[in-house]
């Protein structure tokens, strides 16, 4: 089992910036392909980014690439995800996800295994 707790998510104005850590615990860490979603009201839970197990690849949704940078410290056990230049349409419940398995294809919501409670983020205009 591994679980997962997602923090400092909160209200910020667009433009803003909101660094979100996730923490996990129950395996070990650096063996874990972790990656990042959310999931806006009355939409499907989408990718935002991810990372391999030693950080040494990342993928980041088109959405946000050049504003959001996913990052780990295999040592603290911690996945953060740094967001930038935030947006309206940002807003929405921030998940961190941890699969077993390392992948290329970082995109589809059944391919992790384990899944945070989510942090909110709103991004006001």
């Amino acid at each position: 089992q591994v679980q997962l707790v997602e923090s400092g998510g909160g209200l910020v104005q667009a433009g803003g910036s909101l660094r979100l850590p996730c923490a996990a615990s129950g395996r070990t860490f650096s063996s874990l392909t972790m990656g990042w979603f959310r999931q806006a009201p009355g939409k499907e839970r989408e990718f935002v980014a991810g990372i391999n197990w030693d950080g040494g690849r990342t993928s980041t949704a088109d959405s946000v690439k050049g504003r959001f940078t996913i990052s780990r410290d295999n040592a603290k056990n911690t996945v953060h995800l740094q967001m930038s230049s935030l947006k309206p349409e940002d807003t929405a419940v921030y998940y961190c996800a941890a699969r077993l398995v390392g992948t290329t294809n970082w995109v589809p919501v059944r391919g992790y295994n384990y899944w945070g409670q989510g942090t909110q983020v709103t991004v006001s205009s």
